[in-house]
């Protein structure tokens, strides 16, 4: 790698981490954490469906599976999100937005997207070699 290389990601890093102190910042101003806001995220966005199971938001959070739940389990409190038993298979979980939930998404997702829209030349990698060693 040369020094080129080291400025670049150092330029994506910096980029990426103003990005998410924008949002800690703006998620708890509006009442919410920022892991609250990423579980309603990735409910809203899974691919295919208005749902996903304890296990997908795991992964998609990349986070254990218990401590899921026990976000599950704050933002069903908040009334944000409703959990149930899948019609198809009852051992699994399905978590859906309420429509709270949903209003205090489309808020919080439209000042990311405005916040991205602002620093999206941050967000590339030009210039970077591509190369293996």
């Amino acid at each position: 790698m040369n020094k080129v290389d080291f400025e670049t990601l150092a330029d994506f890093r910096y980029h990426l981490r103003r990005f998410l102190r924008f949002s800690e910042r703006v998620t708890r101003a509006n009442g919410v954490t920022p892991l609250q806001y990423q579980l309603m995220l990735q409910i809203k966005g899974f691919p295919g469906r208005d749902w996903a199971s304890v296990a997908e938001l795991a992964e998609r959070l990349q986070a254990q599976h218990h401590g899921v739940v026990q976000l599950v389990t704050r933002c069903e409190a908040a009334g944000w999100v409703q959990r149930g038993a899948s019609r198809d298979d009852q051992r699994r979980i399905e978590v859906r937005l309420t429509a709270d939930g949903e209003r205090c998404l489309e808020h919080l997702a439209r000042l990311h997207r405005d916040e991205l829209r602002s620093v999206r030349h941050g967000f590339t990698v030009p210039g970077l070699a591509d190369r293996s060693s």
